[in-house]
């Protein structure tokens, strides 16, 4: 049999790209975007939930009435209200499903009225993912959720499948020239990515940078500069707010003169401030897994980030970056031995990179589906 290689890419819809399973069976199934259907996320700004399940369940019915096509198995992402749907194959197929995070935590329900419209949809998430064949989580922190939230799936132990990092984009994406953005002779590059949203906990990386500024002398201080690049969109009043709470921080921290903060970066930017970094800051806590972790790795940057989530299990302590608790002090900590031992960043570096493209490439996913799939089916 030959072996799957699929890039994995967050797909709502159906499933993934074609693949052989052996000569002539067809494995898993994309359809061309429906435009018309991804358009369909809201109901006058409200109801996505609703509006990505019923979403799914389309498609689900159609690839089983109008496609034509014949599968041996199933792939779905995040959503699982198409699994139902699936199982009405006159020939029964299995499903695997891909969980990243129980939906009904990603949600606030401040309204009696939002918790009343939430009811039905956690119902119906929770059992329909107990349909599902195989479950697959992206870390083994979201495994752990997954059975403190889905009480009634308790005799269910999904199996880790590690999201994988699409390594062809930073080959082939041309570096951005970055010096108009962040001051000249810097020795030490720090770089914070992330959302400006306040769950981010982005006020830590400044806060650390102000406990290391206590911690070297005026020279070493000042070939040191902190990078806070974050996503941002100002109809999100959350983004504008965080922006503007952070900038005054850094003006009461006494740091602003050596932050940077950056809106919207592109891809080009990004990959410039990996490569002239010395090292990343992932401040999150409790993250379901993060991308930006394997993104610095993989550039060959060494990664601070708190010791909870998925960094526990992408990043190697004291090999790759450190694993700290969220306290100024600890990152600062970190912070000033990449300062103290710039041979660091090197070796780190290139650890991260054997990391990820043994751990979290594209066919380390790949290998991992396929097994999967092959248990599925046999």
């Amino acid at each position: 049999m030959s072996k799957l290689n699929i890039p994995w890419h967050s797909l709502r819809l159906v499933l993934s790209y074609p693949v052989a399973w052996g000569k002539t069976q067809t494995l898993i199934w994309l359809h061309p975007p429906l435009r018309w259907l991804q358009r369909m996320t809201s109901l006058c700004g409200r109801g996505h939930a609703l509006c990505a399940a019923l979403r799914m369940a389309f498609v689900a019915l159609y690839v089983l009435l109008l496609s034509g096509e014949t599968f041996d198995a199933f792939v779905c992402d995040q959503v699982s209200a198409c699994i139902p749907v699936l199982r009405l194959a006159r020939t029964r197929k299995k499903v695997l499903f891909y969980c990243h995070f129980p939906d009904q935590l990603l949600t606030k329900r401040e309204s009696c009225l939002k918790r009343l419209y939430r009811m039905p949809l956690d119902w119906l998430e929770e059992y329909t993912t107990g349909m599902a064949d195989c479950i697959v989580v992206n870390s083994k922190f979201t495994a752990s959720v997954f059975k403190d939230t889905f009480k009634s799936l308790s005799h269910i132990n999904p199996d880790v499948l590690y999201p994988s990092l699409n390594i062809s984009s930073f080959e082939e994406i041309v570096p951005a020239d970055v010096a108009d953005l962040i001051p000249k002779k810097k020795k030490f590059l720090f770089l914070s990515i992330n959302r400006y949203e306040r769950k981010k906990n982005l006020a830590l990386a400044l806060e650390a940078l102000h406990e290391l500024q206590g911690r070297l002398d005026s020279h070493e201080w000042d070939e040191v500069h902190l990078v806070m690049a974050g996503g941002y969109d100002k109809r999100v009043l959350e983004n504008v707010e965080h922006y503007e709470e952070l900038r005054r921080l850094a003006a009461k921290l006494g740091v602003n003169d050596h932050v940077t903060f950056l809106r919207s970066f592109s891809d080009e930017q990004k990959i410039s401030l990996f490569s002239n970094s010395v090292c990343v800051l992932y401040t999150p806590s409790n993250e379901h897994f993060g991308i930006v972790p394997l993104e610095a790795m993989y550039m060959r940057c060494p990664v601070i980030a708190a010791n909870s989530g998925g960094p526990l299990e992408s990043i190697s302590h004291n090999v790759t970056g450190f694993l700290c608790h969220p306290l100024p002090t600890q990152f600062a900590d970190a912070m000033e031995k990449i300062v103290r031992d710039p041979l660091l960043k090197d070796t780190m570096g290139a650890a991260g990179r054997v990391r990820v493209m043994e751990k979290f490439s594209s066919e380390a996913f790949s290998e991992q589906l396929y097994q999967y799939i092959r248990r599925l089916t046999e």
